[in-house]
């Protein structure tokens, strides 16, 4: 059994059978609490179960376990801050209907001398439950919160906490071997720095030999790993600033850490907006990447947003909820909500699919969610639709979608209401597809702005496209598709036969 502790000392396990069976309304409004040796955040889950939409998100930096390495106790100062955050996520959990709230601690929580005098005030006067997690089932949620964003991760995931840092190996959906660490960097603080190298170098070995170095991909979550993949982009120029899945070579870590090692940190704060005390703890992080790079020797670095908290939100899912993919079940989701038309998107998949006869699966995926997705933005100003949804793609909090994914996908909905995407705001973003792949997004987004001249109850009532071997694309209307085939409907098909560089026909 996984270790977690009462205030009372006893051991249970909160994580097993009672709370996966949880009624199927918790999965639309669930509160998780993090409280962290460095941050304690309040999450309230809301909407499509496989990918969750944060109904509310807030953080505050108590920093709990600061200095608790040489005091063994507490940080007074961050008790204090902790418990006003806890007081206010309690209040805001009931103003919100919260019914199922879950709340975990880890490193500084577990091992303080006075954190269960902590867990015990803040369960009596506050009436929340603390779940004071180990090492080992911090790892094992940290990578259950990978793997509700990246269902096929394999890799090692690794996060790392204000006074700990935890592995574990993922592949096919399931956990493999996990350990914990005392590499966080309030601990590392207490190092003299000429000894810092070896000690890091000490622990990395042993965290090796458990969990070997074969691993092609790092997966790493905790706010000091997403603040390196910020500096990264602010170095490089990134034209993007979504973290979830932002990814580094080892090559450009490296450069990075050098840079951060050589620059002015206010700077850098005061260019990406990361915190003062997130930015605290930025130089010792990147000393810990720096020689788990060395040491793991990964092909690449993934950023995962998703993290304790999302590995909570997990626990609830079925096996088959949990093969669902979340890219399909966010656009589902958004379309149930906010489209003219919910469950048109799908039909119009279909009336298209005939266009791409050799699709391959990623495409596939991505034409699905355009479909879905296409109408979705029908309340924005006319003027302003196209370059509103390639804004709110690129942003959106979707899981399993990379950042090229983002682009395509944006761009096929930008399309979708724009014939030309000259002289867009968007233009840099463009640079992250090949020519191939852009045009390949035009060409499915002139497909759904002419599909969507069909917005009858199904466009298959209307017709049926066929692409011929001789480079013709054939619509054959019905009679009630003629009624429908005007002036603007034509256009919308030339214009989607050019993208498509085939001669159209309609008969």
């Amino acid at each position: 059994m996984n270790g977690v502790r009462t205030s009372g000392g006893r051991k249970i396990d909160p994580f097993g059978p009672k709370f996966r069976k949880l009624p199927k309304r918790a999965l639309r409004r669930v509160g998780v609490v993090d409280v962290g040796s460095n941050s304690v955040r309040f999450v309230v889950f809301d909407g499509a179960a496989r990918s969750p939409a944060y109904f509310y998100n807030e953080k505050v930096m108590a920093g709990l376990g600061q200095d608790m390495a040489s005091t063994g106790r507490l940080n007074p100062k961050g008790v204090e801050r902790a418990y006003e955050a806890l007081t206010r996520f309690a209040s805001l959990a009931k103003s919100m209907g919260v019914e199922s709230m879950t709340c975990v601690a880890t490193a500084a929580m577990r091992e303080a001398e006075d954190g269960p005098a902590f867990q015990a005030r803040i369960e009596k006067k506050l009436g929340l439950k603390i779940w004071v997690i180990d090492g080992e089932e911090e790892a094992r949620l940290s990578a259950q919160g990978v793997l509700l964003g990246w269902p096929d991760a394999k890799g090692l995931v690794c996060d790392i906490g204000g006074n700990s840092m935890e592995l574990a190996e993922v592949s096919q959906g399931r956990i493999g071997r996990r350990v914990t660490s005392q590499l966080g960097p309030f601990r590392l603080q207490q190092i003299a720095d000429e000894a810092l190298s070896d000690h890091i170098d000490g622990i990395l070995a042993q965290l090796a030999d458990h969990m070997g170095t074969d691993h092609r991909r790092l997966y790493l979550v905790g706010g000091s790993w997403r603040a390196i993949a910020r500096l990264d982009m602010e170095r490089t120029g990134y034209p993007m600033t979504v973290l979830h899945e932002y990814r580094m070579t080892p090559d450009a870590a490296r450069e990075t850490i050098d840079w951060i090692g050589k620059s002015d940190l206010q700077d850098l704060r005061s260019r990406t907006g990361i915190s003062s005390s997130r930015m605290e703890l930025v130089p010792l992080a990147s000393r810990v990447l720096g020689r788990m790079i060395d040491r793991f020797q990964p092909e690449e670095l993934d950023i995962s947003s998703y993290g304790i908290r999302e590995g909570l939100l997990y626990e609830h899912m079925s096996t088959t909820l949990r093969k669902r993919d979340p890219l399909i079940e966010a656009a589902r989701f958004t379309e149930k909500q906010m489209a003219r038309m919910p469950g048109f998107g799908k039909k119009l998949y279909h009336f298209l699919l005939p266009l791409f006869p050799d699709i391959t699966p990623e495409r596939n995926r991505l034409m699905q969610a355009a479909c879905l997705l296409h109408d979705t933005a029908w309340r924005t100003h006319p003027d302003y639709r196209a370059e509103a949804c390639f804004d709110n793609v690129t942003r959106a909090n979707m899981a399993a979608l990379s950042h090229p994914e983002r682009v395509y996908l944006g761009l096929a909905l930008l399309h979708r209401y724009k014939n030309s995407r000259a002289k867009s705001r968007f233009a840099p973003l463009f640079d992250l597809l090949p020519e191939d792949e852009i045009k390949a997004a035009e060409i499915t987004g002139k497909a759904m702005r002419f599909g969507a001249m069909f917005a009858t109850d199904d466009p298959a009532e209307a017709g049926r496209l066929t692409l011929k071997p001789d480079n013709r694309l054939e619509l054959k209307l019905t009679p009630a598709g003629r009624a429908l085939m005007g002036e603007v409907a034509h256009s919308r098909f030339q214009s989607m036969c050019k993208s498509m560089g085939v001669e159209g026909s309609v008969i």
